[in-house]
């Protein structure tokens, strides 16, 4: 968790895990408005690269040939 401080006065109004917050603080009325740098990813070690599927750009292999008569 992380503290959330106003950047106007220093009071703490919260302690939170967010993506983005918006915050108004009660002694001094400055609206605040926080985002968090990176979120965390869905789950430890997940991939971030995409693996293809798309049968075109696959090799072609026997993708032409007819199947013998008989």
């Amino acid at each position: 968790m992380q503290e959330v401080r106003c950047g106007q006065c220093q009071r703490k109004l919260a302690m939170a895990e967010f993506v983005r917050l918006q915050i108004k603080c009660p002694r001094c009325g400055t609206l605040n408005d926080m985002r968090a740098l990176s979120p965390q990813p869905e789950r430890p070690g997940a991939s971030t690269t995409k693996v293809c599927d798309d049968a075109s750009k696959k090799s072609p292999g026997l993708a032409g040939w007819k199947k013998p008569p008989g």
